[in-house]
């Protein structure tokens, strides 16, 4: 069987997110014939052991361009395990009272998509909007294994230094700024839902449907905002540095001991 080449692979999309994870680590310049995407690569060394691992931008948006992006690079590279940090909106303005904060990780168990359903007339839909009813069709891709006990059992240790929320994650084809699209469409499907954005669900995907050695997936995204009329770029830094933050503890306390 195939082993494992590289350590770990990264995929980010926005400026903003690019900026922290050139933060992580001391990278270099990365380039593959016939491929016009831009890497860039560094090293790890821990335990004696020299640990490569790749970032790589999307081109856009969405989660066509991640799952694209991520089957070229576990192609490419076979990673052990393909990481997307980032930013999100958190969920947690739907609690009786407001438990996450602007910054918080949102770690996920299983990443769905709902923009997955039917448009119908009102009257045969289970969501409606005014003179618009939506059926929802979610699908849902788990994130399970053992390094993600041994990351659950990190985020409960005194170790850890940031505010962590393990649950689902939901990804949809837009970003979401009214709350009566987060409360109709998301909670009311899955209402243990952390957060919203629109890549997880093609990361995890991609992850999931790889050739042997298949990756394992980590999406780890931090709250921006709360996907309401108050959303702003305000906290996007904070919340990218928290996330790139905490993905750099996973990979240098937690991920490069694991499965020695």
């Amino acid at each position: 069987m195939k082993r494992y080449q590289t350590f770990a692979i990264i995929i980010y999309v926005t400026e903003t997110e690019q900026q922290a994870v050139l933060r992580m680590f001391d990278w270099a310049e990365l380039r593959i014939d016939g491929d016009d995407q831009a890497y860039k690569e560094a090293f790890i060394e821990k335990g004696g052991r020299r640990l490569r691992v790749i970032c790589a931008r999307q081109d856009e948006m969405g989660m066509t361009a991640s799952a694209a992006l991520t089957a070229k690079m576990i192609y490419l590279f076979t990673p052990e395990y393909v990481i997307m940090p980032g930013i999100a909106a958190g969920t947690g303005s739907f609690a009786e009272t407001e438990y996450q904060e602007f910054g918080d990780v949102l770690l996920a168990d299983s990443v769905w998509n709902f923009s997955n359903g039917k448009y119908v007339s009102p009257h045969k839909a289970e969501i409606v909007f005014g003179e618009v009813g939506f059926t929802p069709r979610p699908t849902t891709v788990k994130i399970t294994g053992d390094h993600m006990k041994a990351i659950v059992d990190y985020i409960k240790s005194d170790s850890n230094e940031f505010h962590v929320h393990y649950g689902p994650l939901a990804s949809g084809t837009a970003v979401v700024a009214n709350k009566l699209i987060l409360q109709k469409q998301v909670m009311t499907c899955f209402e243990e839902t952390e957060g919203v954005e629109m890549e997880g669900y093609g990361v995890a995907y991609a992850a999931a449907h790889a050739l042997e050695p298949r990756p394992h997936a980590i999406i780890a995204k931090s709250v921006c905002d709360f996907a309401d009329e108050r959303k702003n770029d305000v906290y996007q830094k904070f919340a990218a540095y928290t996330s790139c933050g905490f993905v750099k503890d996973l990979l240098e306390k937690v991920l490069a001991y694991t499965g020695e």
